[in-house]
């Protein structure tokens, strides 16, 4: 067949006619999937087989459109059609015009996604300030590649909000509304929300989302603004997608002050619905659920809010009690806020900060008034938890609040931490490292999260992998001297002096923070510098440090160590009634475990029977804290050996050289707290065996 003979019959086959055809059609399906594939969540991998199946097709539909013809008695081959019967010209004349029609669908669908996000942002010129530009900044993406392969497409991270408020002072009541936003989508457990500690680094409108968005392990990124002027409040918001900086969605609420509880709900549902996320009937209701209808309650809530996040010292918590407190005056029935104000006098009374006001019944009050006014409130179940875990020791009942807090908290990293914090003292050591973890991957640029998992890791003997942690919270705050003292007590546990050593350099000589000094005096009375490491502390610029009964008594040890057997004795004595003022005293079991460092004082003085009584008490107090027991076991070990019963000590050392959180052995090799046993061989077979394994 002659070349004009074969594309002759090609057209009158209709072959060319069936090849465009086939294009538009296979066009028309790609733009159709491209719109319903995301709506169903499908696979990344979905677009790729549908192309490739496409383009298979393709030569399989050019050899049908050759090698057979349609006929009004059905498909056959084209040999058996005699050319009188054939209605290829008829047939031809159809497929152009569905062609045409097919071909007009599949532009209008590729104008409507091309236009899509240039619709919305006209929309919200009106709603929003423009960037500093006048223009929003497209983010570079990676050829073939998206967030999504490696960021759950349902993962959000709300940014803070502009103030755009003529009165900075209104900035409290801005970073509460951006909080209270994130609050509520952090209920709706079919998403994942990073945690405000984490997006708070970031300014307002970040130059390159897609970097945010993989710092954050975020798909989506929420920004906004709110306006305050006297009792008027504007709140814009967007939603955006952090690998295209494709804006998804944006509206504009305007609301009087006594009407805006409700706009966080509304924002949290429609957010929710562009995700294609279905919120069940609980979940509605906790999202849209107004706190309180007092404006000025709510005005209070908000500053302690924000106080309480922004200001982690104890003068700025005790900040957040106050303003806490106010909101409960003026709504005694405002259960939030009786819960946040229940979680932090739990945390005060923990640490013995103020006990007269963060006394364990103020605690129960709170805690049981947030529980009462609302019983189906998360933040009143980990309100709950707290006060069991941290006044009645309950760990079993503060493990029950806190599973009853996740199921209406799904993203509440602040409840995941709490959880672990208990199991490790039940010994659940596995669980609670999966729910540490899982609080940093919902918090992943928060240091205080990240310090208490490194912290954890080392508890359970994971040295190589908490120092990683630490390094991973230096690359958030580079040269941070709280995290490089807690990296060379590291060094120090392992017995590795010098690298400690390195570590505390790079600290300013006059620190505010008393674990930073109490590690550099410790690694003075590790390289035997006593002289040195009572300075250190009495050279302190941390504030209370002397006053601490735990330092009075340490510096009392380092100075027999010198000689100065009178100073020695003051310090022991000032920090034994410090402890224990009066015979008939109560010693507080919390996380300070006093009852042991004053057995030691005892035994620092000699008193062998009251030091012995005090030390058994206290391993008897923390039983069944597996965090706190092998620290109280140390502390008899200890004076065991001091007191010369070496059988005991060395015995107890064997066993502690095996638990969590017990001894290390580079601790023993370099400890003087151990000189005692120092020459014993049984000590030091101890350590060689345990060295080698």
């Amino acid at each position: 067949m002659s070349r004009n003979n074969l594309f002759e019959e090609l057209k009158r086959r209709n072959v060319y006619k069936v090849a465009v055809a086939y294009v538009v059609v296979s066009w028309l399906l790609i733009q159709a999937a491209s719109i319903l594939l995301p709506t169903f969540d499908a696979p990344a991998s979905a677009m790729k087989i549908l192309v490739a199946l496409l383009v298979v097709g393709f030569p399989i539909a050019l050899g049908f459109s050759w090698a057979f013809e349609i006929t009004p008695e059905g498909i056959k081959k084209e040999s058996e059609v005699p050319p009188e019967q054939s209605i290829a010209s008829h047939t031809g004349r159809r497929l152009v015009g569905l062609t045409i029609v097919l071909a007009v669908i599949a532009a209008a669908l590729l104008a409507f996604q091309m236009l899509r996000p240039r619709i919305q942002t006209v929309g919200e010129a009106a709603s929003f300030p423009p960037k500093q530009d006048g223009k929003l900044t497209a983010s570079p993406t990676i050829a073939g590649t998206t967030q999504a392969s490696t960021v759950s497409e349902k993962s959000i991270a709300v940014l803070p909000f502009d103030n755009l408020s003529h009165d900075p002072d209104n900035a409290y009541f801005v970073e509460g509304i951006q909080d209270e936003i994130l609050t509520r989508l952090a209920k709706i457990g079919a998403l994942k929300v990073i945690s405000r500690t984490s997006t708070q680094k970031y300014k307002s409108t970040p130059d390159n989302l897609r970097d945010v968005g993989k710092q954050l392990g975020a798909a989506n990124l929420v920004e906004g603004s709110v306006q305050k002027i006297a009792n008027a409040v504007h709140v814009n918001v967007q939603l955006i997608r952090a690998a295209t900086d494709e804006h998804l969605w944006a509206e504009s609420y305007n609301r009087k002050l006594d009407d805006v509880f409700g706009v966080e709900g509304e924002v949290a549902t429609a957010i929710a619905e562009q995700l294609n996320t279905r919120l069940s009937g609980a979940e509605e209701k906790a999202v849209k659920d107004k706190p309180t209808e007092n404006t000025a309650a709510y005005d209070a809530y908000l500053r302690g809010l924000v106080i309480e996040q922004s200001r982690t010292d104890d003068a700025g918590q005790d900040a957040a009690v106050a303003s806490y407190a106010a909101a409960v005056r003026l709504d005694p029935n405002f259960a939030l806020a009786w819960a946040r104000l229940a979680l932090i006098r739990s945390n005060f009374y923990f640490g013995g900060v103020n006990l007269a006001e963060n006394s364990a019944a103020a605690v129960k009050e709170a805690a049981e008034r947030a529980i009462s006014l609302q019983p189906e409130l998360g933040e009143a179940f980990i309100a709950q938890g707290a006060y069991r875990y941290r006044v009645l020791r309950d760990f079993q009942g503060a493990l029950e609040s806190y599973g009853e807090a996740v199921k209406r908290l799904p993203n509440n990293s602040l409840v995941l931490e709490n959880m672990a914090l208990v199991e490790r003292r039940v010994g659940r050591w596995d669980i609670a490292e999966k729910h540490f973890r899982a609080a940093v991957d919902l918090d992943p640029r928060n240091v205080d999260s990240l310090s208490t998992l490194a912290e954890f890791l080392a508890v359970i003997r994971k040295s190589s992998e908490a120092q990683d942690t630490y390094d991973r919270v230096l690359q958030i705050v580079p040269n941070d001297e709280v995290t490089l003292a807690n990296k060379a007590g590291l060094y120090q546990r392992d017995g590795r002096l010098p690298e400690a050593a390195q570590e505390l350099k790079k600290t300013s000589a006059h620190s505010l923070n008393i674990g930073v000094d109490i590690i550099k005096a410790l690694q003075c009375s590790y390289e035997r510098h006593f002289e040195e490491a009572i300075a250190t502390l009495k050279s302190s610029a941390a504030p209370g440090i002397l006053a601490d009964a735990r330092t009075m008594i340490v510096i009392g040890f380092w100075q027999q160590y010198l000689g100065r057997n009178d100073e020695a004795r003051e310090n022991i004595n000032r920090g034994i009634k410090a402890i224990q003022p009066a015979p008939d005293a109560t010693i507080p079991v919390d996380s300070r475990t006093l009852r042991s460092f004053l057995a030691f004082g005892y035994a620092l003085l000699g008193e062998k029977d009251q030091a012995l009584t005090e030390a058994h008490a206290s391993v008897n107090d923390y039983r069944n804290d597996l965090v706190n027991r092998p620290n109280a076991e140390m502390f008899l070990a200890m004076i065991q050996a001091r007191l010369g019963d070496a059988d005991s000590a060395i015995a107890a050392l064997s066993h502690l050289l095996e638990v969590q959180n017990g001894v290390s052995v580079g601790g023993l090799r370099i400890d003087p707290f151990w000189d005692p046993l120092r020459k014993d061989p049984r000590f030091q077979k101890l350590v060689e065996q345990t060295e080698t394994k």
